[in-house]
């Protein structure tokens, strides 16, 4: 099909492009794989380039798709728990870099440069080949932009797996491995849960956590302090 590959199976294999071998799609998925010196490439990114926009409108169910077919692969190779340190190191740099941000989600950026980016990236920060593997599937199916509620979708399938509830901790500083373990110790006895604990900096809270699970939320930050006592101080005036 003039240098491209159409595949329309159920899941990707993980292996390395370079290998020679192909990924597989997730379902409702297209994986297009162009050859070096392909004529229509260049007509084909600026295609995909002008249709971005649109499917980030779709990316709640493009990304539980991706998330189910990389939680698959990980379950049958047993990685899961590597795939799942992975993923929580990538949504960390996230929201760290607003570059990486802008890299995943740019339209003029071809899927080869996305690609090449993206697997430097994964590569400086040690992730498994599987996740490089399927970051670069990501990147050649334009599907980068979907990679942050694809990592929700893989995480929150994988705290179901295991009977956990997650825990959003918000803290005016990172937390040491001491502090992270008192924490999960006293959220698993007040919910009588395993918790996964998700944890956020946010230097404006200037102190003490805000910590949310589920719909409830108990706000112990010394800005939410300040402000009742402002409050406070208004009502004695």
């Amino acid at each position: 099909m003039g240098g491209e590959r159409v595949l329309d199976t159920p899941r990707f294999s993980g292996r390395s492009r370079a290998a020679g071998s192909v990924f597989v799609k997730p379902p409702g998925e297209r994986v297009i794989q162009a050859s070096h010196g392909d004529p229509n490439l260049s007509s084909r990114e600026n295609e995909d380039r002008s249709h971005v926009a649109s499917e980030a409108r779709g990316v709640s169910g493009l990304a539980e798709r991706y998330g189910v077919a990389l939680f698959d692969l990980a379950d049958e190779r047993k990685e899961l728990d590597a795939v799942a340190r992975d993923l929580q190191a990538l949504r960390a740099l996230l929201r760290d870099s607003a570059d990486l941000r802008r890299l995943i989600r740019s339209p003029v950026l071809s899927r080869a440069d996305q690609g090449k980016a993206i697997i430097a990236i994964a590569q400086q920060a040690g992730l498994s080949s599987l996740t490089r593997n399927f970051l670069g599937l990501l990147a050649q199916n334009r599907r980068l932009f979907a990679l942050p509620d694809v990592i929700e979708s893989f995480l929150n399938r994988l705290a179901e797996r295991r009977g956990e509830v997650t825990a959003q901790v918000l803290s005016a500083q990172d937390l040491s491995p001491a502090q992270r373990a008192a924490i999960d110790e006293q959220l698993r006895k007040a919910i009588g849960r395993k918790v996964a604990i998700d944890v956020q900096v946010d230097p404006s809270l200037l102190g003490g956590l805000v910590v949310k699970v589920g719909s409830r939320m108990i706000d112990g930050s010394l800005k939410s302090k300040l402000h009742r006592l402002q409050l406070a101080m208004k009502g004695v005036q």
